[in-house]
């Protein structure tokens, strides 16, 4: 995941694999010996105790490049919507959600690091994830799936509106004005796209897979003297994220001249440096876990495991 990220930074080709088996082949062998001589008396008498033991383990796995169908329905497919706002109802801060996974919602823009498309997220868009994250902490939101009469499945935002305080209620009717929803309104239906149909929808334009790692590649601290000689762009460092006093969303060091980081959570070796997350910055090693806890979640459906072949004759 890390090397991709600086692969990726780089405009270097990333490559994706998918485990498609995992052999484990072992063996246990012993062996004892005992035995004894007695001579005449005069020599005396000899005993001998030997043992040998052997264990061996050698686990193959297996490792298949994704391409073609399988790498864009995995790696291209914009995350669903629906699977954003369960994560949100799981417990996961909406704030730190919406700016990974969210590239618009009814046309307010998120922060986008790529070179190619780079731009400031829009103001209101922090002061949605700010309002939102209140009333998430007050227990104002849910979701629940409806099936309607063609049998397909629609998933509905909810507000609170019994037992709330008048403080979180203000904060639902900011949120509700920034989205352009109906004041009156407490359920409303998630649709994937950048504009909604009414003012009863949430249009959500999320990002795919690929698209969050380019952005989590454009936090990387890259050497100064690579985006002097042209070998990849500066980091962005987005002046509405400072105003807005929200932090990188992860912190990726680099340097040439230690031999490998001392205390490093992750790191990798690329065109002669290192590249790391340092172990001590915990919010950073929250974000590298939770995106591959992210790209778990989200896989599709008709991904199957790994088969794990396990001989035992």
């Amino acid at each position: 995941m890390l090397l991709n990220m600086v692969k990726i930074r780089y405009a270097d080709a990333p490559v994706f694999v998918d485990v498609a088996s995992v052999i484990s082949q072992y063996a246990l062998e012993g062996e004892i010996t005992l035995g004894a001589s007695w001579n005449d008396g005069i020599t005396g008498d000899s005993q001998n105790v030997g043992g040998r033991g052997r264990y061996r383990d050698q686990p193959t796995i297996t490792y298949a490049p994704l391409i073609g169908k399988k790498f864009s329905e995995s790696l291209m497919t914009p995350i669903p919507p629906p699977a954003i706002f369960f994560l949100i109802q799981a417990g996961w801060p909406v704030d730190f959600v919406f700016r990974i996974c969210v590239q618009t919602i009814n046309n307010i823009h998120n922060r986008s690091g790529a070179q190619i498309d780079r731009r400031e997220a829009d103001p209101e868009f922090y002061r949605l994830v700010s309002l939102l994250r209140d009333v998430q902490k007050s227990g104002a939101v849910g979701m629940r799936i409806e099936v309607g009469k063609d049998k397909k499945r629609a998933t509905v935002f909810t507000f609170r509106a019994k037992h709330i305080v008048p403080e979180v209620l203000t904060k639902i009717r900011s949120a509700k004005r920034i989205l352009g929803l109906n004041p009156d309104v407490r359920e409303f239906k998630v649709v994937y796209g950048s504009t909604p149909r009414d003012d009863t929808e949430v249009a959500v334009l999320s990002r795919s897979k690929l698209e969050i790692i380019v952005e989590m590649a454009s936090y990387i601290d890259v050497p100064e003297k690579h985006v002097a000689e042209g070998r990849t762009y500066e980091t962005f460092i987005s002046q509405m994220d400072v105003t807005a006093e929200f932090g990188p969303l992860i912190t990726i060091y680099s340097d040439s001249e230690m031999s490998k980081p001392d205390d490093e959570f992750v790191a990798v070796r690329y065109r002669n440096h290192w590249f790391w997350i340092d172990d001590r910055d915990l919010k950073s090693k929250q974000m590298f876990s939770f995106l591959m806890l992210l790209f778990s979640f989200t896989e599709s459906e008709k991904a199957y495991a790994p088969v794990v072949t396990i001989p035992t004759g």
